[in-house]
């Protein structure tokens, strides 16, 4: 008896260990994280996911020795070269992680690229195209982004893939050089109108685009600043605008004896976390600002020598963020504004305290 007993559970055991199969395989291959030491960062590391760019912000140190990243992978994924292998930034090839599944169906690969700004002047000459949405976006030696604006979030709202279609590009109506930015509001599409919004205002900002945020907090995908050295004095550079004929409010309606008018402003604040557009006017890290007060129209291009703006008592921390941001719709960041008003930048510029 006890002998079948036995063997009655044996069989059981290996009829349940054939039913159950191997879990499968994950098919992910994300970077998730990229640690670096703080002592060799001016500003925090931005992961890109939807460009797969990695954005470090180092030191000269930092930059002039190489440093080691430690990755965090999706579960089961390996990368080349290796996490935590030294990468040194002394030639003009790209520095790439290749990264492949737990399950070797999928492969991602991911670009290191280096903020070190060492000046301030932006002319606006440079752009590239996202290869697949077609938008525009100015572009430093190297190839380096350090603007951003909305199209990325315009792109997921069905707009044609070419660039004239979305609300920030260049233009060659420019004040000095060859090219200058060009920021236009134009009328929502048929699916951003079925969540609430009519318009997009053209924006331009010193930062990063956040697209995972797009759809579900709109105004933290808007990622402002950049690392900061010393203390600026100023914020110059030139401008024209035209608003366009009805302002609207969010539901569409138009507001008469509404005009629309231009934002051009700059910010100083600590870092190393940005601010986002729920907290560039009123967070208590902001040390110093730089306004445009005339947003109105101005046919032909205009100086603008802005002083910058000291809070009483601010605190100084060692890692700074400059912020510049700029948009066809002072209030477009609430989809308030009017279709067709359009603002030309040219030649920013902060100038240090000497």
């Amino acid at each position: 008896m006890r002998k079948r007993l036995f063997a009655t559970l044996f069989l059981c055991i290996v009829l349940m260990q054939g039913c159950i199969k191997d879990a499968p395989q994950n098919p992910e291959a994300d970077i998730e994280s990229v640690t670096v030491d703080p002592h060799l960062l001016t500003g925090n590391v931005f992961i890109d996911q939807i460009n797969r760019t990695i954005t470090l912000n180092l030191t000269n140190e930092a930059y002039d020795s190489g440093i080691s990243p430690v990755l965090t992978l999706s579960r089961g994924a390996s990368v080349k070269p290796a996490s935590g292998t030294l990468i040194k930034f002394d030639g003009d090839q790209e520095i790439v992680y290749d990264v492949t599944s737990e399950s070797g169906e999928n492969t991602k690969r991911y670009t290191v690229k280096v903020v070190n700004i060492g000046h301030w002047d932006f002319a606006f000459q440079n752009w590239a195209s996202h290869p697949t949405d077609k938008y525009e976006y100015p572009v430093e030696d190297a190839g380096l982004q350090l603007w951003s604006s909305g199209n990325p979030g315009v792109a997921l709202s069905g707009v044609p893939a070419r660039s004239d279609a979305y609300p920030t590009r260049s233009t060659t109506d420019g004040y000095l050089g060859t090219k200058a930015a060009e920021l236009v509001t134009i009328k929502g599409t048929p699916l951003s109108e079925l969540i609430g919004i009519r318009l997009y205002a053209g924006s331009l900002f010193l930062g990063n685009f956040n697209a995972s945020q797009a759809m579900l907090n709109p105004l933290a995908a808007t990622e402002f600043g950049e690392p900061y050295k010393g203390l600026p004095k100023s914020f110059t550079g030139y401008y024209k605008y035209s608003a366009g004929p009805d302002f609207i409010n969010k539901a569409g309606q138009v507001q008469p004896g509404v005009k629309d008018k231009c934002s051009i402003y700059a910010v100083l604040f600590n870092g190393p976390d940005r601010l986002n557009a729920t907290n560039i006017m009123n967070s208590d890290r902001i040390i110093a600002r730089a306004d445009l007060q005339d947003g109105s129209d101005k046919s032909s291009f205009t100086r603008f020598d802005i002083p910058f703006v000291y809070k009483q008592n601010a605190v100084i921390s060692k890692n700074l963020m400059m912020a510049i941001v700029t948009s066809s719709s002072a209030e477009g960041d609430q989809y308030r504004g009017a279709i067709g008003s359009r603002l030309v930048v040219d030649s920013l510029r902060i100038v240090p305290l000497l």
